[in-house]
């Protein structure tokens, strides 16, 4: 794994999917330290890995049965040690609207972390994320960049960068 980093910024270069999860594993524990509720954006092409590094973060805050995709489900909810976490897809939201027919805000109100795979179908109903995550297919591995958008966001990704 080779990373770099300036300011709001992380990137990581990633091997294979076992580099995936355990980078979502350190991300957890930044997650953990801060303390807050957090909104993930995870953003990347079909098969990028999206739901990869989720599992990595599951797993490495307490779950401990397998992590489904959320793509036909839209939301998978867990009960952990840090509470409420929701992972969202919206691969197969026709419309933004949607979102407030299922309670979506309520979803965000009572979480202590939510993650979005493809945020941008949920453009209008969505606040802006504490850290974006853009992942990209390279010739060998993936592309892991994560931007602190906001002051928490930030701060979370600094706790990761001190680990």
């Amino acid at each position: 794994m080779a990373n770099t980093n300036s300011g709001d910024q992380v990137e990581v270069v990633l091997d294979d999917e076992q580099s995936m999860i355990e980078f979502g594993g350190k991300l957890s524990l930044a997650i953990r330290q801060s303390a807050a509720p957090l909104l993930l954006f995870l953003n990347g092409d079909l098969g990028a890995g999206k739901t990869t590094l989720s599992r990595g973060i599951l797993l490495g805050l307490g779950h401990q049965a397998v992590v489904k995709s959320p793509t036909y489900t839209l939301v998978e909810p867990y009960d952990l040690a840090i509470g409420r976490v929701y992972h969202f897809d919206l691969y197969r939201l026709i419309d933004p609207e949607e979102l407030e027919h299922i309670g979506f805000s309520d979803y965000l109100s009572e979480a202590q972390l939510c993650m979005i795979e493809w945020p941008e179908n949920g453009d209008g109903y969505i606040s802006e994320p504490d850290i974006r995550i853009d992942i990209s297919q390279i010739t060998l591995g993936r592309r892991v960049v994560l931007n602190g958008i906001t002051e928490l966001g930030e701060k979370c990704l600094n706790q990761l960068l001190s680990e």
